[in-house]
């Protein structure tokens, strides 16, 4: 059938798995029962093997347009035909806790809303990423599906054929019709599920609606982007790992970063950097709960610092601490992009940035949640002594750089982060402190950044001790306070990198690579397209150098309307943006969502507008 773009997908979830629908009715990537599971269908990566589940019209004259239920996360695919107008409503049915235990389950209503159509169903399940082998059984209520460690059962009134080990049917619906189609966990050879009534199907999607309009409706920001930002804090509750607090970064793996590259990654875990942001992103919106949850689960983290006081940098959502990288040979990847790889074995590296930002998280909700406990204090202390002790060391960078470690400057620059907010902490609270130490390693940390972080030729601070290499990850620094916004060294960085790659800065179009590949190696090859994240941490930076400018003002606020713009046609955002404007790596990213939201909020507060 052909791959279809990335940006051509919509999400739909209920916090313990996602699935991703294009916009030609097929879900194409959905991994159960949990974001890291193996996939059932994962025609995404391999369009022969890789399995999916697809409805559409059988006509050749259809055109195809995606939204979502107002306020919501259930997903509206339209088929515009001269013959009518048909819709499928795509969602996974939540609901509050204290109504009962999680349906886990997708539902995907079929309708006809003008004339009549005739639909054609493909349910082709791959399970275990195409590994395994399973049985298909067609019952009156459907068909269950048997592989060696799930059984999924396809519950529907319409009759079903056998068509290889998936199933198919052919439909014809007239104005007013619908069909229901749902797919659920079932108990291992047994096929004795029930077809619910469009009924149920009603009430599933009417409670649904319900759930994701009342958590919506805590959102406090109401400024000039109300939309953007409410639509990126239903994603990153979709990303939310219910049972535990933890959110993903992405819930997909091996989007290339770069179609035919080999910058293929599994994003379906918890990164201890995404801590600071992620709580930042929820407490400045209002959604405080969220933030106590994955607090709850980063907490636990802290608890099992390894034997030396340090801490992992990537989780399972689970907190598992094993991630071992595997290569699956047999799938050729999105687009041909091979290796398609599952694990990350950057949990084996050593990043000392995410101290850094573990302890401005805390800090955080500290300010604005709830008081941390002495309990929490006393390992956040160990932790606090451990950078002490290491933060000279060579690391391997936020970037995850495979090609040696270096003298990052980002990741000394979160070291001193890490001790400034202990110091703040311990003020804060009167928590007993090693104060004086604490106090001349924070010192020592800035003023090396600024001796050796700092290159006079190229007049902006650089990726790395010696180098002449741009990153844009230094454009972090006002947003934490190292440095004031108007600091003309931090001036002249955002204008060094808000050059085009030509005249040796990082800005294509207003769009920012997080550093140039040809001039900064990182052990792999191929390109890479600029990354949202740093767009709108540029964005931030120059609102707040903008305070007291306002050309950079508005060059910040031209650039956050532009960066909207690269949105797909549902507001969601992959991690990269090509040349053409093509969504590229893993989707939808969590972190650029949070950069967003902090974006939006810092820009519309400096334009004068409300929250």
């Amino acid at each position: 059938m052909g791959y279809q773009l990335i940006e051509n997908y919509g999400i739909i979830g209920d916090m313990q798995t996602v699935a991703l629908v294009g916009m030609n009715g097929s879900i194409d990537w959905f991994c159960f029962p949990h974001f890291d599971s193996p996939s059932v269908f994962g025609a995404i990566l391999d369009d022969k093997k890789g399995g999916r589940f697809r409805i559409a019209p059988l006509t050749e004259e259809v055109t195809c347009r995606q939204f979502y239920w107002p306020g919501t996360n259930l997903l509206v695919t339209r088929f515009l035909s001269p013959e009518g107008v048909g819709e499928i409503t795509d969602y996974m049915p939540v609901r509050s806790s204290t109504r009962g235990e999680p349906y886990h389950m997708l539902v995907r209503r079929v309708s006809a809303v003008r004339g009549s159509l005739h639909f054609r169903m493909e349910c082709q399940p791959a399970f275990n990423y195409a590994r395994d082998r399973h049985t298909t059984a067609i019952t009156s209520s459907g068909a269950c599906f048997h592989s060696p460690e799930l059984s999924l059962g396809l519950a529907t009134h319409v009759p079903l054929q056998q068509d290889g080990a998936g199933v198919r049917a052919e439909f014809t619906l007239q104005e007013g019709e619908r069909a229901v189609f749902i797919l659920e966990e079932i108990p291992q050879g047994r096929c004795d599920m029930t077809a619910r009534s469009e009924q149920e199907a009603s009430a599933l999607f009417r409670e649904t609606v319900d759930y994701w309009r009342h958590w919506l409706a805590q959102c406090t920001y109401t400024g000039r982007w109300r939309e953007m930002v409410e639509r990126s804090a239903l994603v990153l509750k979709l990303l939310t790992y219910a049972p535990k607090g933890s959110i993903v970064a992405a819930p997909t793996c091996s989007l290339p970063e770069g179609i035919g590259g080999e910058r293929n990654w599994d994003y379906r875990y918890t990164w201890i950097r995404d801590a600071a942001f992620t709580l930042y992103g929820f407490l400045r919106i209002g959604f405080t709960e969220e933030a106590g949850h994955f607090m709850e689960w980063l907490e636990a983290r802290i608890h099992e610092l390894n034997p030396d006081g340090s801490l992992q940098v990537v989780y399972g959502i689970d907190g598992r601490k094993i991630l071992t990288e595997e290569t699956l040979t047999h799938l050729e990847g999105y687009r041909g992009s091979r290796p398609v790889r599952i694990g990350n074995d950057a949990y084996r590296q050593l990043q000392l940035d995410i101290y850094g930002e573990l302890m401005d998280s805390v800090y955080l909700y500290n300010k604005y949640g709830n008081s941390i406990s002495y309990d929490l204090w006393r390992y956040l202390r160990r932790l606090t002594n451990w950078v002490c002790d290491n933060w000279q060391r060579k690391d391997d960078g936020i970037w995850e750089v495979r090609s040696g470690q270096q003298h990052f400057v980002y990741s000394k620059l979160m070291c001193w982060v890490a001790v400034d907010r202990a110091l703040r902490l311990a003020d804060k609270r009167s928590f007993p402190a090693d104060r004086d130490r604490w106090y001349k390693v924070r010192d020592q940390i800035y003023e090396e950044i600024l001796a050796k972080g700092w290159n006079r030729e190229k007049q902006s601070f650089v990726q790395y001790y010696g180098s002449d290499t741009l990153d844009a990850s230094n454009l972090i620094m006002p947003l934490v306070f190292f440095m004031s916004p108007t600091d003309p060294r931090m001036l002249k960085t955002i204008d060094a990198i808000n050059r085009s790659p030509a005249k040796g800065g990082l800005v294509s179009n207003r769009l920012v690579h997080r550093y140039n590949v040809a001039r900064a190696p990182d052990g792999l090859d191929g390109e890479e397209g600029t990354f949202n994240m740093c767009s709108f941490w540029l964005v931030e930076a120059l609102t707040r150098a903008g305070k007291h400018d306002h050309q950079r003002l508005d060059n910040a606020r031209l650039m956050f309307e532009k960066m909207l713009g690269y949105a797909n046609h549902l507001g969601l955002y992959a991690e990269e943006t090509g040349a053409r404007g093509e969504a590229l790596g893993n989707f939808p990213q969590a972190f650029t969502h949070l950069a967003l939201i902090s974006a939006a909020f810092n820009l519309n507060k400096t334009l004068g507008g409300k929250d």
